[in-house]
């Protein structure tokens, strides 16, 4: 989506050990212009896999999974970090968080995912594919049906795109930017 990919160029910066900040207009302040204009691409990319809801986990995913939520009429759900006193049945799996080098349990209500679902993933960033893995494992235990994942960014060199093949061989994935290096404050996409 060269939308994206342009403005990653202008206002992306590469920073030591494989991060992209992109927090002025993705994931701290966002661009609800560009993140609809996402929304529109995820539900071209995935008109032909009939989905019935959107999954994502907080926070960076909601405003893409949201927009491509409201366009296709379907739900959006995301899987929450911490437990709330107000959720006491619920699928729960371990992601570990490449940017912040720690693991989180992330969970989603019984209430809002079952089966008969045929859910999209859509997320930030697809780097070593532990959210995509982890999301998987909630669809899997709520017997709902994953049809496809979609990724703002790819981060081609981390490998999460071959995880994600090995793991689900034959999901469709669809990242709308690929990163294919980083370094001395240089963006490299495919």
């Amino acid at each position: 989506m060269e939308l994206l990919k342009e403005r990653i160029l202008r206002d992306g910066k590469s920073l030591p050990g494989g991060i992209l900040k992109v927090d002025s207009f993705i994931n701290h302040q966002m661009d609800s212009e560009l993140m609809f204009r996402c929304g529109e691409e995820f539900i071209r990319l995935f008109a032909d896999k009939r989905v019935t809801k959107i999954l994502t986990v907080e926070a960076s995913g909601i405003a893409p999974a949201v927009f491509a939520g409201y366009l296709a009429k379907v739900p959006v759900v995301f899987a929450k970090k911490a437990t709330p006193k107000t959720m006491d049945r619920h699928y729960v799996t371990t992601v570990h968080s490449f940017t912040k080098g720690r693991d989180y349990s992330v969970l989603v209500s019984k209430e809002y995912l079952g089966a008969g679902d045929r859910i999209l993933f859509i997320d930030d960033f697809l780097a070593c594919g532990n959210a995509a893995i982890g999301m998987a494992d909630l669809c899997k235990q709520a017997g709902a049906e994953l049809v496809g994942m979609g990724f703002l960014v790819e981060k081609s060199f981390q490998g999460g795109r071959e995880k994600i093949a090995e793991t689900l061989p034959g999901l469709k994935v669809e990242s709308l930017a690929i990163v294919t290096g980083l370094g001395d404050g240089t963006i490299t996409l495919a």
